[in-house]
């Protein structure tokens, strides 16, 4: 039996990259997922090839710096399966790239509205469906950079971190330079997303409040 099954899973920001592989993942391993994004198209283009593999599958929009927007997501859930037993807090942004002192206050306030308060405030919303659940579980998707800073946009090949990837030392290898990362390589979102869909199960029942790191090794103490 699938460990997931009869759970409803949410997901923000679930269309491309990490994010659509913990959908991907969680309805695999038998949940169903309402995924989000903050384009209508990014959506539909998600639901439809989830769909193609048989997934029970949901899609709204949502940009989760918006109250309303947080609000309609939840209500949605709760009207299309009628609970919530996990909360995947993956929505980020990361609009600066470069010297830290040539940072804008926009753009400071851009990054703290969705990166930190959007995710705070959709967990406090989301609380009163979650107690209802046995078992119920919140995860929040954030960056190695909290631990260890370094001038890449992150570890896991995502659209963000196409600069660490997309060169030509990496398409001709096969095993992608990186070093300072004990493994070698980049990560995949499929192995960000095996490590939630295990956060979010009974098999970590006893697991609750630590950061698991899934960083191939890169050092990761504060």
């Amino acid at each position: 039996m699938a460990r997931l099954a009869g759970k409803v899973a949410c997901v923000t920001a679930s269309t491309d990259g990490i994010g659509f592989a913990i959908a991907h993942r969680l309805a695999r391993e038998g949940a169903r997922v309402v995924i989000s994004s903050r384009k209508a198209i990014n959506v539909q283009k998600a639901v439809d090839k989830l769909k193609e593999e048989k997934l029970d599958i949901h899609g709204t929009v949502c940009h989760v710096s918006k109250s309303d927007d947080r609000t309609r997501l939840l209500n949605e859930t709760m009207e299309k399966y009628g609970k919530l037993d996990i909360l995947v807090s993956n929505a980020a942004i990361s609009p600066v790239f470069g010297n830290i002192l040539e940072t804008q206050e926009s753009e400071w306030d851009k990054i703290f509205d969705v990166n930190v308060k959007a995710a705070f405030f959709l967990i406090k919303e989301a609380i009163p469906y979650l107690e209802k659940q046995k078992n119920s579980s919140i995860v929040i998707v954030s960056s190695i950079a909290g631990y260890s800073p370094f001038e890449l946009i992150g570890v896991i090949k995502t659209k963000f971190s196409q600069a660490l990837w997309n060169n030509d030392e990496a398409k001709t290898s096969e095993v992608i330079p990186f070093h300072g990362c004990a493994m070698g390589r980049v990560g995949t979102p499929d192995e960000c997303a095996s490590t939630v869909a295990f956060l979010a199960s009974n098999d970590a029942s006893y697991i609750t409040g630590e950061t698991i790191v899934v960083g191939g090794g890169m050092s990761s103490h504060l």
